[in-house]
């Protein structure tokens, strides 16, 4: 069996948003993970991706998921899954929302964002 390709990333690498932060953990082929924080009354943008699938796993806090027009309480140790061409967002509650992010598909880049809304001004797709 031939050896995974897969690199690791440290919290050094945090890369900073208007709503809160994002890690790359690990990815490997075909497959990305993440850790995602949301602060308080944040939110991400109103989107889409078309070339990968996501499952969120609530790490801690609290807040709210969307997928496809379904609003779902986020309580520590539920996950949701977000198919490919999915319309989803996420919201942190008072006191914030950390997410597990695991990505599957072909393309697992940020160009593969389709924003639909945004609070925060940056180009809508």
């Amino acid at each position: 069996m031939k050896p995974r390709r897969e690199t690791v990333s440290s919290a050094d690498e945090r890369v900073i948003r208007p709503w809160g932060w994002y890690e790359e953990l690990r990815e490997g082929s075909g497959y990305k993970l993440k850790r995602l924080w949301l602060n308080a009354g944040q939110r991400l943008s109103l989107q889409r991706h078309h070339h990968r699938s996501e499952n969120w796993t609530v790490a801690e806090g609290s807040g709210d998921l969307l997928c496809d027009g379904r609003w779902t309480s986020a309580t520590p140790g539920m996950t949701l899954h977000i198919p490919c061409g999915a319309i989803h967002r996420a919201q942190g509650g008072q006191e914030g929302l950390l997410l597990i992010e695991v990505q599957h598909g072909a393309l697992l880049e940020e160009s593969d964002i389709e924003r639909l809304e945004d609070d925060f001004g940056r180009v809508l797709s």
